[in-house]
């Protein structure tokens, strides 16, 4: 009985070594790229943006970082201060407003149900960034029937 407390003891804590060692690996290529990507299309800081309540979706960009969607075209890139919960692993957010605006140094993203500061609010040209995606996969798709000798 006593063996069997001990090593169930032990389990745990292997669990626990294991979690936390896999909470420090760093963000995948494939994520580092994506973020890259959105950032390049991204423009000059703005003091806030309008908002009516709602948005149309989210993705968070890094630890610190969620692409949001006003309009299913207007696309903003929130930073919020630190510290912060992780908003890679969040499965919903919210956002304060003031006046029908979010202002950055002002205004939330709520996670979990604490209030993260927004640091910084950059507009997206999702418009520009889903049109040339679209020509990159365009593109592989062609270069893929091309080599298939089709």
């Amino acid at each position: 009985m006593r063996f069997r407390r001990t090593l169930s003891v032990a389990w745990l804590f292997g669990v626990a070594a294991l979690l936390a060692a896999c909470s420090s690996i760093p963000l995948k290529e494939r994520d580092l790229a994506e973020r890259a990507r959105i950032e390049s299309y991204a423009g000059q800081p703005l003091r806030h943006f309008t908002w009516f309540g709602r948005f149309d979706g989210w993705q968070a960009v890094s630890r610190d970082e969620a692409l949001i969607w006003t309009t299913p075209a207007k696309a903003y890139l929130l930073k919020v201060e630190s510290p912060c919960e992780d908003l890679r692993f969040a499965t919903r957010i919210g956002l304060t407003s003031t006046l029908n605006s979010v202002y950055s140094r002002y205004d939330h993203v709520t996670v979990r149900g604490r209030q993260c500061r927004i640091e910084l609010i950059r507009p997206v040209d999702y418009g520009s960034l889903r049109a040339d995606l679209r020509r990159e996969r365009e593109s592989r798709q062609a270069s893929a029937a091309a080599a298939r000798g089709g």
